[in-house]
């Protein structure tokens, strides 16, 4: 033991001063962890839905913004929200399943400082079907924008944060990383290679302590994506109206560049849905896909190739139609309460039946 021959008041001015210098320790810490202003970002599929509140949340953060997406029109709006918010905003009409297009968009985002922090991969389309009646055109192009386009943009990158020491590639996988979408084979697919992609990276960055991947699994977002989907075998949906907010995965993706993880889910639903398709697999999507029959109709005067083929049509904005009005947050915990015990039960019941 050692004992200080102090006054008191001494011990007081002392035990002020300690904490004092911790105090503003901390303050200097936490603003080295949480602030990204003037950082770079790039975001792909910024047009719309998702991608476009990723935009707004990181220019509100007073990051560098660079846009991607095919449609300039549209970028060109996402871009003008952005610098009304006060952040620095280049848009770079990009397809991202043309690699040299990807190369273009790191160039041009190098231009702004010479270095890229933070890559969001988020375009994505989504094709729904019996995958007999989806064009093989469409199939192929749903592999080639979500499968190969997180590809290229990874490809792309990751020179750069090697060179610089640095960076957070954040991956928007989706739910479907880990259960397939019902009569979704392509979109699927997609997913599931995306996940394996960045698993797989996870693995290759591990000896660089300042360079990371990032996975996110967020459920069906209440955005335009959608809206804008492909659809076929006479289905005609919108999302329900608990779907989770765009706003809020955005929100997650400005969290993760700020303290980055391997993976999140990033709303209660995509975890329930995870635990529930890793116990029932089989009634999970064979519930699911004789829902989406009950859809179905022989009509088929409602097909459509959705933005797969072409870039996406009006509305271009980040919310998109649901099938209901949007409850309030109330409504919401009511709702959850009543999913979660129908869930127990089913689970109870399942497992009284084993027995």
């Amino acid at each position: 033991m050692i004992i200080l021959n102090v006054k008191p008041n001494q011990l007081m001015v002392y035990s002020l001063n300690l904490n004092s210098h911790k105090i503003k320790s901390n303050m200097k810490n936490t603003h080295k962890t949480n602030s990204i202003r003037n950082k770079t970002v790039v975001i792909t599929g910024a047009s719309s839905g998702v991608g476009r509140a990723a935009a707004e949340a990181f220019a509100k953060e007073g990051c560098n913004l660079v846009l991607a997406a095919r449609g300039k029109e549209a970028l060109e709006e996402t871009k003008a929200i952005c610098e009304n918010l006060g952040a620095f905003t280049i848009a770079v009409p990009t397809n991202v399943s043309e690699f040299k297009e990807v190369e273009n968009l790191v160039e041009k985002a190098l231009e702004i400082n010479g270095t890229i922090d933070f890559w969001v991969n988020n375009a994505g389309v989504m094709a729904t079907g019996r995958f007999e009646e989806t064009p093989i055109e469409v199939i192929d192009q749903v592999i080639k924008t979500n499968l190969l386009g997180f590809l290229h943009g990874a490809r792309s990158v990751l020179p750069v944060f090697k060179k610089q020491k640095h960076g957070i590639l954040i991956n928007n996988i989706s739910i479907g990383g880990w259960m397939p979408a019902p009569y979704g084979a392509a979109y699927s697919a997609s997913k599931y290679g995306i996940r394996g992609m960045v698993e797989c990276l996870q693995g290759e960055v591990s000896d660089e302590p300042d360079i990371h991947i990032v996975g996110l699994y967020p459920s069906i977002q209440r955005s335009t994506g959608n809206m804008h989907s492909a659809k076929y075998s006479g289905l005609d949906f919108k999302i329900p109206p608990t779907a989770a907010d765009p706003k809020k995965l955005a929100e997650s993706m400005v969290a993760m560049a700020k303290n980055p993880k391997k993976s999140k889910f990033t709303d209660w639903s995509s975890l329930i849905m995870r635990i529930a398709y890793g116990f029932f697999q089989q009634t999970v999507i064979n519930s699911t896909s004789a829902g989406l029959r009950l859809m179905m109709k022989e009509d088929n005067n409602t097909d459509t190739d959705g933005n797969v083929l072409t870039q996406s049509k009006n509305p271009m904005q980040i919310y998109g139609e649901t099938i209901l009005p949007v409850p309030s947050k109330k409504a919401k915990k009511i709702i959850l309460a009543g999913f979660l015990a129908t869930t127990a039960l089913v689970m109870l019941s399942i497992s009284k039946n084993k027995k």
